[in-house]
């Protein structure tokens, strides 16, 4: 008996390293760099607090176009790597193929949806963040007018757009939203000097408060708001230290999360696939206040973001998502 329960334990040890070493993550990030201080950055983040917590090193990858993102995620699964993670809706089609080749390798993609058992598709409600800085804008500004840098002219940006103008519009009734997109390709993600250049010709029109959505291209759009002297707000990663009294505050979109809790499933054998729809609710967006930025907030603001936020959890107010019918109510 004491033996049978020494080759039980011995055959459940054996299990134990066998399941730990097949966690091999690998990480694809977007077009614009790892470095973004962004939506990449905010990855590499979370696979970094994985790498410090478990000791599990990961393989990370950097395209520059659409082709090296499908060849990477690809390469990474032929050699073994899972869970692949695949940072941008750019890696739909490139997931949807290679998940299918790769039916025991688990893959996850960020801001897309591709349906399959192997695939878990994480999305964000960014209209419920991006409404909540739209709130803060349209509070903080003195002009009455805003502006908004969008990266690529994508559905997924224009929902960025609609949800900040709705916030603003919440607010103040009478605002002016201004709005640009970068560009229509991937190279719109990595421009901060075209970034820049829109966010002056806004400021010239009046725009006191704009609001980045566009990677790496949005470091310009801060960089000029700030040499001119008026506010900005930052995306995706907590952008308010990048210019301390000028970021008013930052759309943070928890895709660190994403990542990290991919890896950590994986580890523990928890992993499923399907939807993952993350919002205010699920503390997936939400917007920034830190020692960089609490100068700028008043009480009212803060109560306002606060109540904004109360509403948007009981469901007393439904912020638009464009991406449901293309069109933004004015």
């Amino acid at each position: 008996m004491k033996k049978s329960l020494l080759t039980l334990l011995a055959v459940a040890a054996m299990s134990t390293t066998a399941l730990a070493a097949e966690v091999k993550p690998a990480l694809v990030y977007g077009t614009g760099g790892k470095f973004d201080k962004s939506f990449n950055e905010a990855a590499y983040n979370g696979a970094e607090k994985f790498k410090a917590e478990t000791g599990i090193a990961y393989r990370d990858f950097e395209p520059t176009g659409d082709t090296q993102g499908e060849q990477a995620i690809r390469n990474f699964a032929s050699r073994g790597f899972n869970p692949v993670v695949a940072v941008s809706f750019a890696w739909t089609s490139a997931i949807e193929k290679v998940a299918a080749e790769f039916p025991d390798t688990k893959f996850i993609i960020v801001d897309s949806v591709v349906d399959k058992p192997n695939v878990r598709s994480v999305v964000y409600k960014e209209e419920e963040g991006s409404y909540l800085v739209g709130i803060l804008a349209g509070m903080a500004s003195k002009t009455g007018k805003v502006g908004f840098v969008g990266g690529m002219d994508i559905p997924l940006i224009r929902k960025f757009e609609c949800g900040y103008e709705q916030g603003a519009r919440a607010a103040k009734a009478d605002i002016q939203v201004f709005q640009n997109m970068t560009g229509t390709t991937g190279a719109a993600w990595n421009d901060p000097v075209r970034g820049g250049e829109l966010t002056k010709n806004q400021i010239d029109q009046g725009a006191d408060v704009i609001y980045a959505a566009a990677g790496a291209t949005g470091l310009g759009v801060l960089q000029t708001a700030a040499d001119n002297k008026k506010l900005s707000i930052g995306v995706d990663s907590n952008q308010n230290h990048l210019h301390p009294g000028s970021v008013l505050t930052s759309m943070v979109k928890r895709v660190d999360l994403a990542v990290y809790n991919a890896y950590t499933d994986t580890k523990n054998d928890k992993f499923t696939g399907g939807v993952q729809a993350l919002g205010v609710k699920e503390d997936g967006v939400g917007a920034a206040i830190d020692d960089n930025n609490k100068s700028l907030i008043t009480p009212e603001m803060q109560a306002a973001v606060d109540k904004a936020k109360a509403d948007i959890i009981a469901g007393t107010v439904k912020v638009h998502d464009y991406t449901s019918d293309n069109a933004c109510p004015k």
